[in-house]
């Protein structure tokens, strides 16, 4: 009997050595979370910072003056990006769904094709550049008749030995 009430004691005196680190370790600052380092004024309500919502504002007005129409309706511009994104990447079912959003909304279906041309004619993305592809679609999206770049490979572009000497 004696055993059993020592084991009894032993527990309790276990949970309450153990909430009591809990609460110690949960009061620490270091263990709080959202204390980061931006201001309110820093930060905007969808979660962006100030920088990033501006080059949006940015990117909508640079369409608005160069595309003009439907296609430069912010919510034409931010569905069709992602539709030709989405087919570059050949994410197709979700392609055709994002596409389904941009007709409802009286987008034009011509320039997601013109755009897509565009994307492609272009050629192959480098995949260690992060932004390339959002960067090749917002120029093409901008601008579908831009030409190809045509980067020269590189062993095109070094000199051959029997050509140094």
């Amino acid at each position: 009997m004696r055993l059993d009430s020592l084991r009894v004691v032993t527990a309790i005196l276990g949970m309450a050595f153990a909430t009591m680190s809990f609460v110690s370790m949960a009061a620490h600052p270091t263990f709080a979370q959202g204390n980061d380092a931006k201001t309110p004024e820093q930060r905007a309500p969808n979660g962006e910072t100030g920088k990033d919502g501006q080059k949006k504002i940015d990117e909508y007005a640079e369409a608005e003056k160069l595309l003009g129409g439907p296609a430069a309706n912010p919510e034409c511009m931010w569905l069709g990006r992602r539709v030709v994104s989405l087919l570059w990447r050949d994410d197709l079912d979700t392609a055709f769904r994002h596409l389904d959003l941009y007709d409802r909304f009286g987008c034009p279906a011509g320039h997601i094709q013109t755009a897509f041309r565009c994307v492609v004619r272009q050629g192959n993305i480098d995949p260690k550049a992060p932004d390339a592809l959002a960067a090749r679609i917002h120029t093409c999206w901008i601008n579908p008749n831009t030409d190809p770049v045509i980067v020269p490979p590189a062993a095109a572009a070094a000199a051959s030995p029997s050509q140094a000497q």
